[in-house]
């Protein structure tokens, strides 16, 4: 099995707090991997450092081989235009209408309305969104055709790794599901290297593989098919919802 991303021995302060205390984790291509984690374990930091959003203090982030961390800005912005990022709450434009939201990329790059709107279209139609809503403003959709949105802009320049960011966070159970089968439909049609940051566990079910973060290590990574027959004391835990375990409460929220 190849490794698109291979992180080894990340770390990442704020502040007097380790983020990322050494931090080692290989993402399989072609796969869905989730990373889960209690709010404040730094998932979201671990994210942004993986895209290049957020710098590491120290460690390797190897992309094909490539440690990103050691390129130019240029050469890295190269290197990272294979890869997509989901907001967690899709990072629309209020006042661009859909189609401009979805199309910004191409538009910025001045191409022409007639050229990019049978791409937008097409996208659309991938996230199960009708053309209906391509000159209505994300105020107008609910939380769901939003991320839907998020999704489309996303998938606008065909990505080979697409990461995202708590991608049902504010959503009900029922939209939640509408969004992780597009999830996965879009990973198996497309063959999209797939990474989830995520605090639910209902994500598994439509992993491969499953990593678990807790104060700034992966304590577990596994198949998901067998995570519930795991012993290992934090995905154990975790998944379970025990008060129980290596996994003790803390205050702090940040992430």
């Amino acid at each position: 099995m190849t490794s698109i991303i291979k992180i080894v021995d990340l770390k990442k302060k704020l502040g007097d707090r380790m983020i990322s205390d050494g931090i080692n984790l290989e993402i399989p291509t072609g796969q869905t991997t989730v990373i889960l984690g209690r709010s404040g374990e730094g998932k979201s930091i671990l994210l942004k450092q993986i895209i290049g959003l957020m710098k590491p203090d120290s460690g390797t982030i190897m992309v094909e081989g490539t440690d990103v961390t050691k390129l130019s800005e240029k050469a890295r912005a190269d290197q990272y235009a294979k890869f997509g990022y989901v907001f967690q709450f899709a990072a629309l434009l209020d006042s661009l209408t859909i189609f401009e939201n979805i199309g910004i990329t191409l538009l910025e790059k001045g191409e022409s309305v007639d050229v990019v709107l049978p791409i937008v279209k097409e996208k659309l139609s991938l996230v199960n969104l009708s053309h209906d809503v391509l000159y209505k403003y994300p105020a107008d959709l609910s939380g769901g055709m939003r991320k839907r949105v998020g999704l489309a802009r996303t998938l606008l320049t065909s990505p080979e790794v697409i990461l995202y960011d708590e991608p049902t966070t504010g959503l009900d159970p029922i939209t939640s599901r509408v969004i992780h089968d597009l999830i996965c439909d879009m990973q198996h049609h497309l063959k999209i290297t797939t990474v989830i940051i995520s605090h639910d566990v209902e994500i598994f079910k439509y992993a491969d593989n499953v990593a678990l973060l807790h104060q700034g290590k992966i304590r577990y990574f596994g198949d998901a098919k067998t995570i519930w027959q795991s012993d290992n004391p934090y995905i154990y835990q975790f998944i379970r919802g025990d008060i129980n375990g290596p996994i003790q409460h803390t205050a702090n929220e940040n992430r």
